[in-house]
């Protein structure tokens, strides 16, 4: 699909949604909350979520119309503008979730980020990841990301209008020629400066444990020492090497930082989403360790290197899950 015909869709459906959320509040806040009463749902789940529904289209509209006046004032390229508009929205999106849903976030580690520049490799863990590594990376920390994504993700319009005018590159992974990609991935992270942080998800997609087989499966057909490596993984996705590699390649100086939480475990859907919302909801642990880059391997090494890094992140998952779990 092209540009034009992506964004005549995607812009349209959110202002549609934004308003109808808007003008229907008093019909369907009480009919939800009555239809969660009646399940025996006390915590009103249905009702919340609906409710960070129609905060999440009203700040895509505010996005929009930003990125649209923008355009229309010449500043469509305006890196800065864009980074402060990117930091707006995470923020308020991010409170908009704590207050809808009662997450609280703990990022006591995220100082580690700092300085840039740096490769950050983050867990994929639910559908909230993108928007957990954007707060601490563009609010807590104050720097400016340069993301790769799934292209996937332009059928959101901010991301699409706004995250196409960043540096950052939307992945295709269906790509016949996946040098293109990777050579993308290399300039990506070309460049960088003190303040800025190149962000990917190694394993691809969020993880689950059906996931996680057929990943180790495929990996015993083509790489049965690889696997091997990885049969112990039990939070985690096997990472996919090749783009954290070109990350790593693009710029010869980034120190390389692991990511990874503990709270947003199995919010892979909207019915899991209802059902975590169902109970008290614990803290959000993010946690970061940071890798110089005179410990980071080239090469053939490389792939070695991370899956050893990255059972090492499962290892820290399983602990801090048990540890949660005895609170």
């Amino acid at each position: 699909m092209s540009t034009a015909g992506r964004r005549l869709r995607s812009i349209p459906a959110v202002l549609v949604a934004a308003l109808l959320l808007l003008v229907l509040l008093p019909v369907w806040l009480p009919l939800a909350a009555l239809v969660d009463a009646l399940r025996g749902k006390f915590r009103l789940p249905a009702a919340r979520l609906l409710l960070f529904g129609l905060c999440w289209t009203w700040l895509e509209t505010i996005g929009i119309v930003v990125s649209f006046w923008l355009w229309a004032t010449r500043r469509a390229w305006n890196l800065q503008a864009h980074y402060r508009l990117q930091r707006w929205w995470a923020a308020n999106l991010m409170r908009s979730l704590q207050f809808t849903t009662g997450f609280r976030v703990e990022a006591t580690e995220a100082r580690c980020l700092t300085p840039g520049p740096a490769i950050m490799l983050c867990r994929h863990a639910s559908l909230a990841d993108s928007l957990l590594s954007a707060w601490v990376v563009t609010s807590v920390v104050r720097m400016n990301p340069r993301y790769v994504l799934k292209r996937e993700l332009m059928l959101d319009p901010c991301l699409d209008i706004v995250g196409n005018r960043l540096p950052n590159h939307f992945l295709d992974r269906d790509a016949a020629d996946s040098s293109v990609e990777l050579d993308a991935l290399r300039t990506l992270s070309m460049n960088m400066a003190p303040d800025e942080i190149a962000i990917i998800f190694p394993e691809g997609t969020r993880a689950t444990p059906a996931k996680r087989e057929r990943a180790l499966e495929k990996l015993r057909e083509r790489d049965p020492q690889r696997a091997a490596r990885l049969e112990g993984l039990r939070h985690v996705l096997p990472p996919r090497p090749a783009g954290s590699a070109a990350l790593v390649d693009g710029h010869g100086a980034a120190d390389v930082v692991f990511a990874w939480h503990v709270g947003f475990d199995g919010l892979d859907n909207f019915g899991a989403i209802l059902r975590h919302l169902e109970r008290t909801p614990r803290p959000v642990q993010f946690h970061a360790r940071r890798v110089a880059r005179v410990a980071v391997p080239s090469g053939e090494a490389f792939t070695q290197w991370l899956d050893e890094q990255w059972a090492l992140v499962d290892n820290d998952v399983a602990e801090l899950l048990r540890t949660k779990g005895n609170q």
